[in-house]
């Protein structure tokens, strides 16, 4: 069963930029893709569907609760998988990194180092658990932050240009690593080849949808009207 997201006559504006404009879409799709060109609103789009960035306008629901007035409780339902895993891993060492959020929500301390281990070997990564965060590749540490989302045991998982910063061999192995996720995903990206099997694609452009389909339809139009 998937979450379902809806956003409601949402506006996001920044001092005097409108960044979203009255955006109605309901998301319930196991394989969501967001397109758009570089200042679309895809990122702040993104933010809004965990309560990162709330809505100046119009309502954000995840499952009928409102990110406005309960956003701590959605940030546990809805992941986020940042574009810079830099800006996402806080300790020095992998395990400790991915153990951090589970001391702090309550996770028996028995359980955690299982859960980490279970959660980096699922992810063909376990050799890294003793190594230092802050030396990794930039392939390893995109899988760390991943990783340490999906340890939170997340229903939904939002990803922020995942491949920006990966070479091709990582860009195909977290291509692969999301395609068999069992959860929920929201992907924002530029790789358009990424989309491919996915259940619906959104193409954002000045803040608004302005396209809405399957990515057989939503890339060629996004390719010949937006690029």
């Amino acid at each position: 069963m998937t979450v379902r997201i809806t956003l409601d006559g949402v506006s996001v504006r920044f001092g005097p930029r409108t960044v979203l404009d009255t955006v109605g879409v309901e998301l319930t799709e196991q394989r969501i893709g967001v397109i758009g060109a570089n200042g679309s609103g895809k990122s702040t789009f993104a933010r809004l569907l965990n309560g990162l960035v709330l809505p100046s306008a119009g309502t954000v629901l995840v499952d009928g609760r409102d990110t406005a007035k309960d956003a701590r409780r959605i940030r546990r339902q809805v992941g986020f998988v940042f574009q810079n895993p830099d800006n996402q891993i806080v300790l020095p060492l992998v395990e400790e990194d991915l153990a951090f959020g589970l001391r702090n929500t309550g996770v028996p301390r028995a359980e955690i180092p299982g859960r980490v281990r279970d959660e980096l070997e699922r992810l063909g990564i376990g050799s890294l658990a003793d190594r230092s965060s802050h030396a990794l590749s930039g392939g390893e540490k995109q899988l760390v932050a991943l990783a340490a989302v999906l340890v939170m045991r997340p229903e939904t998982v939002v990803f922020d240009e995942p491949t920006t910063l990966l070479d091709l061999r990582n860009r195909n192995r977290l291509r692969a690593v999301i395609a068999e996720l069992p959860q929920q995903a929201v992907v924002l990206t530029h790789d358009l080849d990424l989309l491919t099997g996915y259940d619906r694609v959104l193409v954002l452009d000045q803040g608004r949808v302005v396209y809405d389909g399957t990515p057989q339809t939503a890339v060629p139009w996004y390719v010949e009207h937006c690029s």
